[in-house]
């Protein structure tokens, strides 16, 4: 709310003094994007940005960006959007990340209000795409934000997720005059509550299946195997989770398998690799499997489409029987919980 010169704190400024906003405290959550539509020129934006972050290609610029431009944004805009036709929400004309991603800020948003009343301003951003953080960054400190707690929507780090998303928000600060003070939350891929959702949304699922899956086979966004050689955290945190998970359902070593998705490119990503792992299942018998996507906050097109689509044709064509797709936690109660508590614990020292 606008307090003019003379009025409220500025009691003692000169009459002709600019207008002061109410300080207040930015959280502001991030997810990875998504297209505005499907068709070519949205899907060429979306995945120019995208895949143009070094973080996500590392290649340098002189090797990449001709074959990029000239090859990949002809033609993988019509595969790409024709994919996310499969799962796009019509009726409010945006992807599904979109839909969710509105769904779990608005409990979030009632959840710290109930919790900090107007102190607080709860928003969110795309890395990729809209809305862009530097837009919200810009209408937080518009409306009086002098703090911002910085959200990535990331359970285990990875430098082309959590890491870039830090990186667009500290540019985003670059370009502001008044720079808040900023934070940033680290990953809760072995938080208890977390993995209490996830155990919860498994012991859901598999209470309303006829008969319990064979395996239990958890799928995270894959990166090159460099990545990890090269000191990055991100698969050491998947295999955490799923041990985690294993041991919170009570289950005997096995019983869960970690795979890597979404492979691109031509060297060695991290394995095995969950579209060649299920169809092996399936011909080593295990006919009924159940499959979760702990690494992703939120459904999207890499579960709703890859998993729920290629990943369980690759297991049905070598024989598989069921294959049950257990939703990502989405803005489940407890999922806005565990959020909640990274929140809490990370404004402490700013508010009460």
């Amino acid at each position: 709310m606008m307090t003019k010169a003379g009025e409220g704190r500025l009691t003692h400024a000169p009459a002709d003094h600019p207008a002061v906003l109410k300080p207040k405290i930015g959280i502001l959550f991030a997810n990875l994007g998504t297209p505005d539509g499907t068709d070519y020129w949205s899907m060429r934006r979306y995945l120019n940005e995208f895949l143009s972050d070094k973080r996500v290609v590392d290649i340098p610029d002189w090797k990449w960006q001709p074959l990029l431009q000239l090859i990949i944004l002809t033609r993988r805009p019509f595969t790409s959007g024709a994919n996310y036709k499969l799962i796009w929400n019509k009726e409010a004309d945006e992807s599904p990340l979109m839909t969710i991603t509105k769904q779990q800020i608005a409990k979030l948003k009632t959840a710290a209000d109930l919790r900090y009343g107007a102190e607080v301003m709860v928003d969110f951003c795309m890395r990729y795409g809209n809305p862009s953080t530097q837009s919200v960054v810009d209408k937080m400190v518009a409306a009086g934000c002098e703090k911002i707690l910085f959200v990535p929507l990331y359970p285990q780090y990875a430098g082309a997720t959590s890491a870039t998303a830090n990186d667009a928000f500290f540019k985003a600060l670059m370009k502001v005059n008044r720079q808040p003070a900023a934070r940033i939350t680290p990953e809760y891929f072995d938080r208890p509550s977390y993995i209490d959702a996830l155990a919860g949304t498994v012991e859901r699922a598999y209470a309303a299946l006829p008969h319990k899956p064979d395996v239990l086979v958890a799928s995270y966004h894959g990166m090159p195997k460099r990545y990890l050689m090269e000191g990055d955290p991100y698969h050491c945190q998947c295999q955490k989770t799923s041990r985690l998970l294993r041991e919170r359902l009570g289950w005997e070593k096995g019983s869960i398998d970690t795979t890597f998705q979404s492979v691109f490119g031509r060297e060695e990503w991290l394995k095995p690799y969950t579209v060649e792992h299920v169809a092996e299942l399936a011909k080593q018998g295990k006919k009924h499997i159940a499959v979760i996507s702990p690494a992703f906050a939120s459904d999207c097109i890499e579960t709703l489409e890859e998993i729920n689509g290629e990943i369980r044709e690759a297991f049905e064509h070598a024989g598989g029987e069921s294959f049950t797709y257990i939703p990502c936690l989405n803005d489940d109660e407890a999922h806005i919980k565990v959020l909640m508590e990274v929140v809490e614990e990370n404004l402490l020292g700013w508010i009460q």
